[in-house]
């Protein structure tokens, strides 16, 4: 698996910023095919990521719905088959962030698009837990996990500020998810440790996918089951990618730990192990007042 970190652009009605993006997402899609990648991960709004004061600002400063109408939709759909069109040639699982226009006056979805090596759209996940901002004035709020199998391993997604809602993630240990894959837009060195604490506390791995130009503050990269950062990018803002192998069967002594021993009991223990071990009735127990 690919982690990149790409260039995102804040102006969805910069046509060439837009066009500049695509070509930036298919030059890394190349790259990871050269590595022997089997899927590659985009950040969140990796064709674009909408700013709120370019989107939502009115004429004095202060936020107000969103004109989704001054979007280049035409572009951003030109760029979206292209790198579609890209996988199938390339053979290459892709995940990328864009938004997607629903029917209007509906805002759009903040979402993450996934296409498979045939370059066959085939999912989408779409942005459950939004900022107070995207949900005041910018987008409409997904509805549902997304788990989609490559090659054996189950995967699932988030973006974003989701980091912040453990509950999203152990969703997805219930789902009995392989990988985790987080996208955001953030300049935010704790949504890093966050996202490394999740492979920790569920067992999985998990890709970390961030905007170049934010990755002097924390790059993209791919952390083990158990926690451990197994690949990243470059610290230095340029777009880069992160490679690593997701071996179901791996012999490192940490990951084998986590997958064939930590998470396995850890569900053991939230599935009732204890329930016929409590010593009810016991008075010593119950009285929390002697020694």
């Amino acid at each position: 698996m690919a982690v990149a970190q790409s260039t995102v652009p804040e102006d969805p009605t910069d046509r060439g910023a837009l066009r500049a993006a695509g070509q930036e997402i298919r030059d890394l899609m190349a790259q990871a095919a050269g590595a022997g990648a089997r899927l590659v991960q985009f950040p969140e709004g990796a064709i674009t990521y909408p700013g709120k004061h370019v989107m939502a600002a009115g004429p004095d400063g202060r936020l107000i719905p969103a004109d989704w109408s001054r979007a280049a939709w035409d572009v951003l759909r030109e760029e979206a088959e292209s790198i579609a069109a890209l996988a199938g040639r390339l053979g290459l699982w892709t995940v990328f962030g864009s938004i997607h226009p629903l029917t209007p006056p509906n805002r759009p979805h903040n979402s993450l698009y996934v296409v498979t090596d045939r370059g066959r759209l085939v999912a989408r996940y779409d942005k459950r837990f939004l900022s107070h901002t995207e949900v005041s004035f910018l987008y409409s709020p997904g509805q549902e996990p997304l788990v989609v199998e490559v090659d054996g391993i189950r995967f699932g997604f988030a973006l974003c500020i989701e980091a912040n809602f453990p509950e999203v993630f152990a969703e997805y240990e219930r789902l009995d998810v392989d990988c985790v894959l987080l996208s955001v837009m953030v300049d935010d060195a704790p949504r890093a440790r966050v996202a490394q604490a999740y492979g920790t506390l569920y067992n999985y791995w998990l890709g970390y996918s961030v905007p170049a130009q934010f990755s002097g503050t924390a790059p993209a990269g791919i952390v083990a089951p158990g926690g451990r950062w197994l690949a990243r990018c470059p610290a230095d803002g340029r777009p880069a990618l992160a490679v690593a192998d997701l071996d179901l069967d791996s012999e490192d002594e940490d990951i084998g730990a986590a997958t064939r021993y930590v998470r396995p009991w850890r569900r053991s223990a939230r599935a009732g192990l204890y329930a016929e071990r409590l010593p009810i009735g016991d008075p010593r127990s119950g009285s929390r007042t002697t020694f």
